[in-house]
């Protein structure tokens, strides 16, 4: 018997039938369900009550930040996690409404393949998506110095730069004119925000490579976010350190997935010219 912990996001109306109905699956193929404690009732078990590293499975049900909303509160848990998708785009969450029964089903007879996704950290929090500095309530632009491996890279002036993985660069870095990056590639892309420099465009970075972030403007402090969850404040002449996690996220697919058709669908692309 498997160890399943379900993570669900309750502000979607959808969520608790949707819910009901991954328990009840799983209870008649005789996995045992943890879910966070305040949820727990007669057909599920208190999180609490087991090791991180004794959960097997994890099903998100919501969305793509329902995914990036459960790294970040249950960083222990490491175990692959399934996406069921109730939300409007799902680059990570891929399985449908339409889908849930046999999807459920092929997740039970282990028809599934595993895909480690690159993750960046900085001071033991970690990223899925992006690390982003922002000026926040600064009214005008701010200044930050980039070194690479030790060595001074640039002075970016701007409204702030993301750092995005593969996985990250369909998200805000895609909105701010970044390149779309396959999860398969290792590598990861600085994309400014607003850049005062016509000159300015993303670039990518072999894996290995660590970058320092500087904020040089006497200004307010900075706002730094990751994955649009955590967050905290940079103070002029502070820095932060960036680079490639030991850990990946083990992200369950039922079928083998075209990352280009995704590409198509999710982004409305028509093909057609």
């Amino acid at each position: 018997m498997s160890n399943i912990f379900i993570f669900s996001n309750f502000t979607k109306p959808q969520t608790a039938k949707v819910t009901s109905q991954v328990i009840q699956f799983l209870n008649e193929h005789q996995m045992y369900v943890f879910v966070e404690d305040k949820y727990a009732d007669t057909k599920t078990k208190k999180l609490s009550t087991i090791p991180p590293e004794d959960i097997d499975y994890c099903i998100s049900i919501g969305g793509d930040g329902t995914i990036l909303e459960f790294l970040h509160t249950f960083s222990k848990i490491k175990a692959p996690l399934l996406g069921i998708n109730l939300g409007k785009l799902g680059f990570l969450a891929d399985v449908r409404l339409d889908e849930l029964i046999p999807s459920l089903k092929a997740f039970v007879n282990q028809e599934f393949n595993i895909e480690e996704r690159l993750m960046l950290e900085y001071n033991n929090l970690f990223a899925l998506n992006d690390i982003v500095i922002h000026r926040a309530s600064n009214p005008a632009l701010i200044e930050l110095n980039i070194h690479v491996d030790g060595n001074y890279f640039n002075t970016f002036r701007a409204d702030g730069i993301i750092i995005a993985t593969p996985t990250g660069s369909t998200a805000y870095s895609l909105s701010a004119g970044g390149p779309i990056i396959t999860p398969s590639i290792k590598a990861l892309c600085l994309t400014t925000i607003c850049p005062h420099a016509i000159s300015n465009r993303p670039i990518v970075f072999l894996p290995e490579k660590e970058l320092v972030v500087e904020y040089i403007s006497p200004y307010k402090p900075v706002e730094v976010t990751i994955d649009g969850i955590t967050q905290f404040h940079l103070k002029t002449k502070e820095s932060l350190t960036i680079h490639i996690a030991k850990r990946t996220f083990k992200l369950l697919n039922l079928q083998k997935i075209d990352t280009f058709a995704t590409l198509r669908n999710k982004l409305n692309w028509s093909g057609k010219f």
